[in-house]
């Protein structure tokens, strides 16, 4: 029996996955990302998942055929080159070169979103879609578009970077340098900038008291919490961010007229069932698409294992 592993590489966590070629998981790692180390520290994570995958799922290494990796940066995917990976110290390690020659069996990477999308496409929310695109909104906001069954690359493997896509001209400052990206209005430290802001400025919030007021960092389930509580604060953030990404899923839907647009990651899956239906309203409301377009708003299905899923169907299309 073959198997494949796929590996999603993030800023705060690595999650691996042990799976048959069918897409069958047979057992998952997950693990904290050290923080303030060397890139070959990570590699040593990265293999510390792999051989415990193995372990747990009882196979030897004749048995493993490939592995995908799910990077959370610019992934020159032509090259196996990681161009850039802000929140992880990443850029430039031959990652794959080194997986390659250990393990001696093909090893493919992409952008964490690309595989997140892939994920969702081959077993998830958007299974069967050949032209669907991802918003997948957490520590920025990702974006990954599928057209006739393949991920749109770009160049370099950089295009798709839809949360660098500019939505105020005068709004906040983002990571990027630039001025009212959607990732400057919409990613989880803008919902909890304008949080801060709000409860700085005297409104009272229920988020004070689920974070024991450390609002530096707010959890998902924290602004779940505080939704189900019916909380002004979070109510008003999260609709304006819901508002921010109905906004660009005009522009996206104008410019790729995909069969769906799919939403996923941490905070659309515990706050999905509210903003959901904001973007759903701002898309069928745009005069120009609204008698004739058809395009859906989906939620992802596949939650953690979407990107190792992905990862997993990158790989094993390259047989």
């Amino acid at each position: 029996m073959s198997y494949y592993i796929g590996i999603d590489i993030g800023g705060t966590k690595i999650a691996g996955a042990l799976a048959a070629p069918s897409g069958r998981i047979l057992t998952r790692t997950k693990i904290p990302t050290p923080k303030h180390i060397k890139p070959k520290d990570i590699y040593v994570c990265i293999l510390n998942s792999i051989e415990e995958l193995m372990r747990l799922g009882g196979i030897k290494r004749a048995q493993l055929k490939g592995m995908g990796l799910g990077v959370p940066g610019i992934v020159d995917t032509h090259n196996d080159h990681i161009l850039a990976a802000p929140n992880i110290n990443l850029t430039g390690f031959p990652l794959s070169a080194h997986l390659k020659r250990k393990y001696r069996v093909p090893v493919a990477m992409t952008n964490d979103v690309n595989a997140g999308l892939l994920g969702e496409a081959w077993l998830g929310a958007a299974r069967g879609l050949i032209h669907v695109v991802g918003i997948f909104p957490g520590t920025g906001v990702g974006g990954a578009v599928i057209t006739d069954k393949k991920l749109l690359l770009g160049m370099q493997g950089a295009a798709t970077e839809l949360g660098h896509m500019i939505i105020d001209l005068n709004g906040p400052l983002c990571h990027c340098g630039n001025r009212g990206c959607l990732e400057a209005l919409a990613s989880r430290w803008a919902m909890e900038r304008d949080i801060r802001a709000l409860v700085k400025a005297g409104c009272k919030s229920a988020i004070v008291k689920l974070t024991g007021g450390k609002l530096s960092t707010i959890k998902s389930r924290f602004l779940k919490e505080a939704l189900a509580q019916n909380d002004p604060v979070v109510k008003s953030v999260l609709a304006k961010v819901a508002g921010h990404l109905g906004k660009a899923s005009v522009s996206i839907n104008h410019i790729f007229n995909p069969q769906a647009i799919l939403f996923g990651g941490g905070v659309i899956k515990a706050c999905g069932q509210f903003m959901l239906p904001i973007i759903h309203q701002a898309v069928h409301q745009d005069p120009f698409f609204k008698k004739f377009n058809s395009c859906r708003i989906l939620q992802s299905k596949l939650g953690d294992d979407a990107a190792p899923l992905g990862a997993v169907h990158l790989v094993h299309r390259l047989k």
